[in-house]
């Protein structure tokens, strides 16, 4: 099995000199979920690291497969892949089906969502894309056990917590 490290370093290589919404090196994004996922171990942190790898880069998963990571990483990166022509809340949808999917898209949209990023944008797509990700919120922590949804927001959006105890409380 390939090691975080090569994840890493294959990561950092495949999205060189791409930036995010907000002009930030997109590694920095990537990295950002993979560490949310720490607690569930190094196939899933390294699926974070790669989660939008075959969406965003020239890489495929037959290539991924072939450089050594596991069917279960490819499988993970596959399940949040973005598919041309597929709606994003049936994408979500379709993610809570598998597991690890869910919580490397929990991940995801944390960091997403994280008020440091968010004020960067623009008001307009700042309300659009809370909206986004709030409804995709609903269906993906629905999908998922309370405690793994603290354990990664924790880490990676700790402001999501008061979302999650009202969640909770309801």
């Amino acid at each position: 099995m390939k090691s975080v490290n090569e994840a890493d370093l294959m990561a950092s290589c495949a999205h060189a000199g791409q930036v995010d919404k907000i002009g930030v090196p997109y590694i920095e994004h990537v990295r950002a979920v993979a560490a949310g996922l720490a607690p569930f171990g190094d196939e899933l942190v390294i699926a974070g690291l790669l989660h939008d790898i075959i969406e965003d880069t020239d890489w495929t998963a037959k290539g991924l497969r072939e450089e050594g990571f596991s069917e279960r990483v490819v499988s993970t990166v596959e399940a949040v892949t973005n598919q041309k022509g597929v709606p994003y809340e049936e994408k979500i949808r379709r993610i809570m089906h598998n597991s690890d999917a869910t919580l490397v898209k929990i991940a995801d949209n944390a960091h997403n969502s994280h008020p440091d990023r968010a004020a960067q944008l623009p008001d307009e797509k700042r309300a659009r894309l809370a909206a986004k990700y709030r409804a995709a919120r609903d269906i993906l922590w629905a999908a998922a056990d309370d405690r793994d949804i603290e354990a990664i927001i924790t880490i990676v959006n700790p402001s999501l917590l008061d979302e999650l105890r009202e969640r909770q409380a309801a």
